[in-house]
């Protein structure tokens, strides 16, 4: 059995679910996360006590969700540092679109690795872009580029991109596609990403890319077994993961 960081056990593919003759089980997930968590997925919040002890009935899961709720808590008094803007329109509309890229731009990202067939590759690829063109339409009307919301304020809707956004880059090396940054459509999309990834609070939460392309080479050969890795497997979108049907 050979083991890495992050949770990798590798095991032989004996029934066959990956069809590569080796499985990468994302293996382990601690007693605490199985408890409060019905799907022992990250991220999941823990909330500390006035004991300063662990208050489990209260954990807190799904990402949109944890930016939403960590947004609360810090509760800053200026509105500019806010992720989760206090005025009801615009945290409606920051809902939607964190909720729309993740769907859009962030689910197909596990279609375009996990699946074998190349036209289904493309295909999740096309519904990724066509995402993200959506997305810059959007930003294009507020006119600079800085932000969803404009004007250099980052917003929940950011955050739920800005992560996928910074890991596209490892289509090209794995299936040979590249985010067409430089057509019409996606040039407020372009200035969005130069200037979030300029940001230094950005910078500091990056990985690794080279790590990473390494960490993610078990979706692109299709040898991960995870919750992710299995719904996209079974045909379904990522974010339509199921624990029973997607468990292993």
């Amino acid at each position: 059995t050979i083991f890495q960081a992050l949770g990798w056990e590798q095991r032989k593919d004996e029934n066959k679910v990956t069809a590569t003759g080796k499985e990468w089980w994302y293996h382990f997930k601690a007693d605490e996360l199985k408890r409060v968590n019905p799907s022992a997925l990250v991220p999941t919040l823990i909330p500390i006590d006035r004991d300063g002890k662990p208050d489990e009935e209260k954990s807190v899961y799904e990402s949109l969700i944890t930016i939403d709720y960590v947004d609360a808590i810090a509760n800053p008094a200026n509105e500019e540092l806010r992720l989760v803007p206090s005025d009801p329109y615009l945290s409606a509309k920051c809902r939607y679109w964190a909720d729309k890229v993740n769907r859009e731009c962030c689910s197909p990202y596990y279609g375009v690795l996990v699946r074998t067939e190349e036209q289904e590759q493309k295909e999740n690829f096309d519904k990724l872009v066509t995402g993200l063109k959506a997305f810059s339409r959007e930003i294009e009307k507020n006119g600079d580029g800085r932000g969803f919301l404009g004007g250099g304020r980052l917003s929940n809707t950011d955050v739920a991109l800005m992560p996928w956004a910074f890991r596209y880059y490892i289509f090209e090396h794995y299936r040979g596609y590249a985010i067409p940054v430089h057509e019409p459509e996606l040039h407020a999309y372009k200035e969005w990403f130069d200037y979030v990834f300029s940001l230094e609070s950005v910078k500091r939460t990056l990985p690794d890319k080279d790590k990473y392309l390494e960490h993610i080479g078990k979706y692109a050969d299709s040898s991960a077994r995870s919750k992710v890795a299995n719904a996209v497997r079974r045909g379904v979108a990522a974010h339509e993961l199921e624990d029973e049907k997607d468990t292993y």
